[in-house]
């Protein structure tokens, strides 16, 4: 049962088990969506930094696209972490099973993850040698500083070993996000954007500038450390538990879902303007950390419809086969669709929009023949059913025959007495109350 009561701190005070938020479901396709434009759109081949990736040949379009969607790769990641983080805390049981919870989470990545990772492997065999390949795996690939083994086999698969991370410390993390008093809870959240400063500022000022990035107007070192590091992203996801907390305890602001969107969209734009390394996380934060709970309190109170809607549910469904098969489709498709040409522009959007398909297709294919099947199968504890014991055969009782002598000894059977029952009092009902 969920109640969802107006506070004076906030729009709602949610109590009882918590709701499903489909908005939010239906939301997670645009931060999907935004690595997509970056990966179809940029000018070079992450994994052949010679090949182009866009197919516009005329320079007019292609520089500007790529300057427009530069941004909305490292927004749509930063999201996806916020939101793990908020979406975890909802749902979490007031008892929480670690070794059920850390089974589901598994289950969630690893069968997606192991069906690509066999795909690039059979399809790209310039994918060379044992620790590389073994490390992506293992999602322990992100861990490392050599681009080679960050971006190995299947490349957007490096923000699964942060997933994973977080999905680790979650169990330890939830007891003490819980017991921050709700007054607090403001102070916190600041405290971890300050932590993603931080972050920045050791990234530009401590952190080599060099070697030089071929994609990126930084040095890998810098590259890796401010964006690919896991232990950094953690910040996202206690930030995104904090937001549920705040929302949970009726203390979220009443900002409507149309004013978020306009505030990321002046935060994008602004973002634009941004120097690395600060675009990748730090400058984008607050708009990211506006939608995502103003979205959730907009769903509990009956808003944000076309967000609940079936298709964007869908959508939402599908957006993490479909982010992590952008590896295999966009890099390889383009290179199967075109090799390194570029075309004219009405051809060239026609081949985007082909990839575009082509990527959406083979994500709901993966999710409705990996993930969905595998998140049913192994997702939750099967009941163990033992078979019954057969009961051992009762050996056959023999009586001495009844003589005169003993029948005389006997004493008489004597019916037995039936009491009357008592009349009981009627009991007063008692209606549970809801738990906070």
């Amino acid at each position: 049962m969920s109640a969802l009561q107006a506070t004076a701190g906030g729009p709602v005070a949610v109590t009882g088990r918590r709701p499903d938020l489909p908005a939010l479901t239906g939301l997670r396709i645009f931060g999907a969506l935004g690595v997509f434009l970056l990966h179809s759109l940029m000018l070079a081949d992450p994994l052949k930094p010679s090949v182009p990736m866009s197919f516009f040949a005329d320079r007019g379009i292609a520089v500007p696209v790529a300057h427009l969607v530069g941004k909305a790769g490292f927004i749509g990641v930063s999201f996806f972490f916020v939101l793990s983080g908020f979406v975890l805390c909802w749902s979490a049981r007031p008892v929480l099973d670690r070794r059920a919870f850390i089974r589901r989470r598994l289950v969630k990545i690893f069968p997606n993850h192991v069906a690509l990772w066999i795909v690039t492997m059979l399809l790209v065999p310039a994918v060379a040698g044992f620790w590389r390949p073994l490390a992506n795996l293992l999602l322990i690939h992100a861990w490392f500083d050599d681009p080679k083994t960050f971006i190995s086999v299947n490349s957007p698969a490096w923000s699964l070993c942060c997933e994973l991370l977080f999905y680790l410390s979650f169990p330890f993390l939830i007891g003490p996000v819980r017991r921050i008093a709700e007054h607090r809870l403001w102070y916190w959240a600041a405290a971890m954007i300050a932590g993603m400063a931080g972050i920045a500022l050791i990234n530009n000022f401590a952190v080599p500038d060099h070697p030089r990035s071929a994609l990126l107007p930084m040095a890998v070192p810098q590259q890796w450390f401010g964006y690919i590091f896991p232990a950094p992203r953690l910040f996202e996801f206690v930030l995104g538990m904090i937001l549920a907390r705040i929302l949970i305890a009726g203390r979220w602001p009443r900002i409507r879902l149309w004013q978020a969107g306009l505030l990321a969209a002046a935060g994008y734009v602004a973002t634009l303007y941004v120097p690395s390394p600060f675009d990748f996380i730090l400058a984008m934060i607050v708009p990211v950390a506006v939608l995502i709970p103003t979205a959730a309190a907009a769903d509990l109170a009956g808003g944000a419809r076309w967000l609940r809607s079936r298709p964007m549910v869908w959508l939402g469904k599908v957006s993490f086969a479909f982010y992590l098969c952008q590896g295999v489709v966009l890099f390889q498709g383009r290179l199967w669709l075109g090799g390194d040409r570029t075309y004219s522009t009405p051809v060239a959007f026609g081949l985007w929009l082909t990839l575009f398909a082509a990527t959406l297709l083979v994500g709901w294919l993966l999710f409705i023949g990996v993930e969905e099947p595998m998140m049913r199968r192994f997702s939750r504890r099967r009941p163990r059913t033992t078979p019954p014991v057969p009961a051992e055969p009762a050996e056959p009782v023999t009586r001495a025959p009844v003589t005169k002598e003993l029948a005389a000894k006997e004493p008489a059977v004597k019916e037995p007495e039936v009491a009357e029952p008592a009349a009981k009092e009627p009991q007063e009902q008692v209606t549970p109350a809801v738990a906070g």
